[in-house]
């Protein structure tokens, strides 16, 4: 069982932001930026590279909850939407997330 699927069961505690039928959103305990939200699917998927034309509606709301999320803190000078898939990427939980990172400037290119 993953770190999130514990969140998700209330098994740890997390600063939840929003929360839906198929998703949770909580603040990262290791914030990359003053903004750091993680948007988790509830069901799980390991990676983007294991989903399938039938997850397209669950990766729609992944980036509407990520929208929603960037409106709710008033992320209004912008945000960035990250998808790590893969340790080359940085992913280091195998359960596919995205994170919604804002209030301060982003450098390009990432990483």
């Amino acid at each position: 069982m993953t770190i999130f699927e514990k969140i998700i069961a209330r098994e740890i505690p997390a600063d939840i932001v929003l929360e839906k039928e198929n998703l949770i959103a909580f603040r990262d305990v290791n914030p990359q930026a003053p903004v750091h939200v993680l948007i988790v699917p509830k069901r799980v998927l390991p990676r983007l590279l294991d989903a399938k034309a039938s997850d397209r509606e669950l990766l729609g709301d992944l980036l509407l909850a990520a929208a929603e999320v960037a409106k709710k803190l008033e992320l209004k000078n912008g945000f960035r939407v990250v998808v790590n898939s893969g340790p080359d990427a940085g992913e280091s939980v195998p359960h596919l997330h995205v994170h919604v990172l804002g209030q301060r400037q982003m450098s390009w290119p990432p990483g």
